[in-house]
């Protein structure tokens, strides 16, 4: 019996073909580094700038012309002359100032009295003390002729203060001069602050200031109260009317151009170092550009003076520093807050859905600014003439329909640039110095890109 022969055909299987996991790893890593390369190959380097603290320095000190309303006060007869008001203090109607003896026997009598010390009250000598120490606080080595002025002060105010005690003293003498007229006692007949001396600057007002005015080369002032002996008609006291005053400055057209559509500037008086903020106007006349400013305070600090060093405080406050190469612009929409949702996604509406009710999208847009209405956002999830629908209603709102432009640089921290707003607070031909700590701005040690003009928003960035 024949053996079955049996089937020898046999069928291959295919095998399923298997991923290494590691061969895939390797080549995406490859992929990267490769990607990388390129970007890095075919992208422009940028230059960029660590912010930093600082300040601009924009204060400049200009010699300042001081302008009051003031009245020059004349002897009404010949005679022999004391003093019997501060220089520099404050006088009510009918207070004596000074006095004119014809014949010069009561006027010696008063002067005898005022070389006596000893008749001195200590709260007299200790107001001296006060002033003395005042001086010697203030007093530097490179204001020496300021000890010759303090001395004359000084001198002056002593014998005015010894002067009315011994016009009490003597009462009875006054008294009997004055009948046979042989003695007057002159009193103010107005209120206002008493100097002694006279410069002819009394009735120059800011309209008529010109540059040889403005030099203290020339200036000359003639002391009052050293005088012992005046003739009728001779000046003996001037009067400052009113603490309304003005100092005026000449500066260059620089300065002028950078007080352009301000009304205040903040100044410092250098003699003290007073600040105050005041109003100004700038005067043109000719080529001369005179900046007079308005006062109604502390005019009796300066009442002895009519040439002051003043300083103007044009940029007082620190902020960080950035070059102006890094400032640039970009425009944004601006879209009411009452739009974006809770977590501060907009639902969008694109502006080829044409059909009411069509398919809203969620998106969460970077904002880059906010006012009180209004948040800032760019075309990144966006489009002009896209809708945005409010979330609790069916109110929609077509971006684009308000824009506006954000002053800013290119934050570069991440390797792509990144646009942040700035306020700037003052600025020269080279630098700004912007806020610190604004909610979407800098920060100290930021790189920022050099040249903001050449950036765009998410720009990688090669460093």
């Amino acid at each position: 019996m024949a053996r079955k022969q049996k089937n020898k055909k046999v069928v291959k299987m295919s095998r399923p073909h298997s991923i290494n996991i590691g061969v895939v790893v390797f080549v995406t890593i490859i992929l990267y580094v490769i990607f990388n390369i390129y970007s890095y190959l075919t992208s422009d380097t940028v230059a960029e700038y660590e912010v930093s603290q600082g300040a601009i320095a924009a204060n400049h000190v200009y010699r300042g012309l001081i302008l009051r309303d003031e009245t020059i006060v004349y002897a009404g007869q010949s005679g022999y002359i004391n003093y019997y008001l501060k220089n520099g203090s404050k006088a009510s109607v009918n207070d004596v100032v000074y006095s004119i003896d014809t014949d010069g026997d009561l006027s010696r009598q008063i002067t005898t009295a005022v070389t006596d010390g000893t008749t001195l009250s200590q709260e007299m000598l200790l107001e001296m003390a006060e002033e003395i120490d005042l001086f010697r606080n203030n007093y530097t080595s490179g204001h020496f002729s300021d000890v010759y002025a303090f001395k004359n002060r000084m001198d002056a105010d002593l014998s005015q203060t010894l002067g009315v005690g011994a016009l009490k003293e003597l009462s009875d003498v006054v008294d009997s001069a004055e009948a046979n007229k042989t003695f007057y006692r002159k009193k103010s007949d107005d209120t206002g602050i008493i100097v002694y001396y006279t410069d002819g600057y009394e009735n120059v007002t800011p309209d008529k200031v010109r540059a040889e005015l403005m030099s203290a080369a020339s200036y000359k002032k003639i002391p009052l109260d050293t005088q012992t002996e005046v003739s009728a008609g001779d000046a003996v006291y001037k009067r400052i009317n009113s603490e309304e005053w003005q100092v005026v400055l000449s500066i260059p057209e620089e300065t002028a151009a950078r007080l352009e559509g301000k009304n205040y500037v903040r100044i410092r008086f250098c003699k003290d170092d007073y600040e105050i903020t005041v109003p100004f106007d700038i005067l043109l006349k000719g080529e001369d550009r005179f900046l007079t400013l308005s006062l109604q305070t502390a005019m009796i600090r300066y009442a002895g003076d009519r040439f002051v060093d003043v300083e103007l405080i044009l940029s007082e406050e620190n902020g960080l520093k950035i070059p102006n190469s890094a400032i640039t612009s970009k425009e944004f929409f601006t879209v009411p807050k009452e739009y974006f949702t809770e977590d501060g996604g907009l639902l969008v509406q694109r502006a080829d859905q044409e059909v009411k009710g069509e398919q809203v999208e969620l998106v969460h847009p970077t904002i880059y600014y906010e006012t009180e209405t209004h948040y800032y956002i760019d075309s990144e999830y966006v489009a002009a003439d896209d809708r945005v629908i409010r979330s609790d209603s069916a109110i929609s709102y077509p971006v684009g329909q308000e824009v506006d432009s954000l002053t800013g640089v290119y934050n570069i921290n991440k390797g792509y640039a990144v646009f942040k707003q700035i306020n700037i607070i003052s600025q020269n031909e080279t630098y700004a110095v912007v806020e610190t700590k604004t909610a979407y701005g800098i920060a100290l040690y930021d790189h920022i890109a050099l040249d903001g003009s050449k950036i765009r928003e998410n720009q990688l960035i090669a460093r």
